[in-house]
């Protein structure tokens, strides 16, 4: 099975809406980086809802030994330098990345992407979920961005058309 590589984004919006474990559902294990676990950890410290990593047993923190990576992404937090330079590391694998920026780095680095609505819609099509709208409205009261053709685009895809 593929190393699926989380930032920061996909774990906290999936824990502020209880869905947390479909990470582990989808796909049993997801590497976290350590600059993940940190700015989770500073955001614990902060009291922001976010999970403890050390309790999920499905959970794998780890280093990017490609440090070299991290400094050529301008303009990227250092979880999302950090996601990108483990997936370099670990050809194939698929990084949860949320941030349009990222993205835009992943694809230049030809890294595999999807982020917290890819993880939804992968959820539903495998019977995880039985709608993604009152998800997506729970997203929307916590200031995730979506612009509306988004919501629309993913609406669209999940068969659940306004």
């Amino acid at each position: 099975m593929r190393e699926v590589i989380s930032d920061t984004s996909p774990l906290q919006y999936l824990f502020q809406i209880g869905l947390l474990d479909l990470l582990n559902k989808l796909y049993a294990k997801v590497i976290v980086p350590e600059a993940v676990a940190s700015e989770i950890k500073v955001g614990l410290a902060s009291r922001v809802m976010l999970p403890e990593l050390t309790s999920l047993s499905w959970i794998r923190i780890r280093e990017a030994s490609q440090r070299a990576l991290l400094p050529i992404a301008p303009g990227l937090g250092p979880g999302e330098r950090e996601a990108l330079a483990l997936a370099v590391e670990a050809p194939g694998s698929l990084v949860l990345l949320d941030d349009g920026l990222a993205r835009r780095h992943a694809r230049l680095l030809k890294v595999k992407f999807t982020g917290t609505l890819g993880v939804l819609l992968k959820a539903k099509s495998l019977g995880h979920l039985a709608s993604i709208t009152p998800v997506m409205d729970r997203l929307d009261g916590l200031g995730f961005r979506l612009d509306t053709k988004t919501r629309a685009a993913i609406l669209e895809i999940a068969k659940e058309s306004e």
